[in-house]
């Protein structure tokens, strides 16, 4: 038990105990609640307008400007091939000559005969303006000459015939006769394609009819270029829409100078269209729950809410707000998975580099 002098000094020191116990625990208690009040360090930005245009995408086949198959006009022994497989030709340049010696003599016979059918025609004009013979005697011979003349620009044509020319400068494809072989009409002889510039045709959405005109920018890639994007232009727009799809053909052009697009390819193209402003932010700072999109909106105090938004197209990381905020309005752009609605956020201090290390002292001297 305790000495009654004991108990004493123990009550009077009671209540400094209390008082210190009490003092201790609410520097604690105001600690505890200014780290639960601390805003959440996160990036923001102010939306602003700026320069924006989307794209429509669609898959297209590769063309040649001109493109053709070769045959002969005429069924015939090939007598010479003029070219090789894949060779540039100009206009005019002769590929294949067929043997033509029939065509040849036809032509001799037909000269003979035209030219003794205006010896006759001169000879009976002379006797007709002396009034020696009747007039249609001589109308009759020259409707001879004239025959005779037909005759002979046939023969020759026939001749022509027997040489097979390039219809435009382009690139021959395979060849497909060789010297002796006997070609008809249908034969192939090869195929030609100017490949200077590609069309390619591809459909767009009548919807977007408007909003797509002859210049627009226009790039493409082929799986057989990786990593490679071809540019182009708007050239044509077709004047029907196919009741069908709801679409309407447009034709690209595309320079090919060094002939690496081939008629054929299958082209992934983009269609830029015209410039515009728009309300454009990271494609991170969209929220997606479900079917809905939101963005964090700080307001004046500091805290954050949700905003809805429309989104319109998403390209190279950022994405266009159609709807749901508006230009003025700071948003999170970064940090979003830490926050709910009602609480409080900053700016995060930029980071400050890393300080070097100073270099080491010497300690010999």
């Amino acid at each position: 038990m305790l000495s009654r002098s004991g108990f004493r000094c123990f009550a009077a020191c009671l209540p400094f105990l209390l008082l210190a116990a009490c003092g201790g625990k609410e520097p604690q208690a105001k600690a505890n609640g200014s780290a639960a009040e601390r805003p959440i360090p996160v990036t923001t930005r102010v939306v602003q307008p700026s320069a924006w245009n989307d794209t429509l995408q669609a898959l297209g086949t590769a063309k040649a400007r001109e493109s053709v198959t070769l045959t002969a006009k005429v069924s015939e022994i090939v007598q010479d091939v003029h070219f090789e497989s894949g060779q540039q030709v100009q206009a005019g340049q002769v590929l294949v000559t067929l043997k033509g010696d029939a065509a040849q003599a036809a032509l001799v016979q037909a000269e003979a005969t035209y030219a003794e059918a205006e010896r006759l025609y001169r000879r009976q004009k002379e006797l007709a303006d002396q009034q020696l013979i009747a007039r249609s005697q001589l109308d009759t011979q020259l409707a001879l000459r004239d025959a005779a003349a037909a005759r002979v620009r046939q023969a020759r044509a026939d001749i022509g015939d027997r040489s097979v020319r390039a219809p435009f400068a382009g690139v021959l494809g395979i060849r497909q006769v060789s010297p002796g072989s006997l070609i008809t009409a249908n034969s192939t002889i090869a195929t030609l394609d100017d490949v200077s510039r590609m069309y390619v045709d591809f459909q767009v959405p009548e919807a977007a009819l408007a909003s797509i005109a002859t210049g627009n920018a226009v790039t493409a890639t082929a799986t057989a270029y990786p990593g490679e994007t071809f540019q182009g232009r708007v050239e044509t727009i077709d004047a029907r829409i196919d009741p069908a799809t709801r679409a309407v053909t447009v034709r690209a052009v595309f320079p090919n100078e060094d002939r690496r697009l081939r008629p054929g390819m299958l082209m992934d193209v983009r269609l830029f269209r015209p410039e515009r402003q728009a309300l454009v932010i990271p494609e991170i700072a969209v929220v997606q729950v479900g079917r809905d999109s939101f963005v964090y909106r700080v307001k004046a105090d500091g805290s954050v809410e949700q905003a809805p938004v429309t989104v319109g197209v998403r390209r190279d990381g950022q994405a266009e707000i159609a709807e749901g905020i508006a230009a003025g309005e700071r948003i999170v752009i970064d940090g979003t998975g830490k926050l709910r609605p009602g609480v409080k956020v900053a700016d995060a201090a930029p980071t400050a580099p890393a300080k070097q290390a100073a270099p080491a002292a010497d300690d010999q001297g």
